[in-house]
């Protein structure tokens, strides 16, 4: 398995508008085994967003869906920038193979 966790800031007073971006696009994409977007409690513009995918491939392969550059296009303007990100190798846990 493959994962990533990164946290992306919002231009100030959009991460609402940014979130419903982000979770209109995370349908079907091939591979991902979970997608998860959470807001920040301390800071009112940042999001973390958590994936866990079956190989880095289809990662990678998902930006290049219809459906998500559409997003990215949408998403571009209401993002401030990315503070960091971590990949992981993910071994297991609730609703993941094992």
């Amino acid at each position: 398995m493959f994962g990533l966790i990164g946290k992306m800031r919002a231009q100030p007073g959009e991460r609402e508008t940014l979130i419903r971006i982000l979770l209109d696009s995370t349908g079907e994409m091939p591979g991902c085994l979970s997608y998860v977007i959470a807001k920040a409690e301390d800071d009112a513009d940042a999001i973390w967003i958590t994936e866990v995918w079956d190989s880095e491939e289809n990662q990678k392969a998902s930006l290049s869906l219809p459906e998500v550059q559409a997003a990215i296009a949408r998403a571009r303007p209401l993002i401030a920038g990315f503070d960091s990100h971590v990949r992981t190798v993910p071994v297991g846990g609730a609703g993941l193979p094992s």
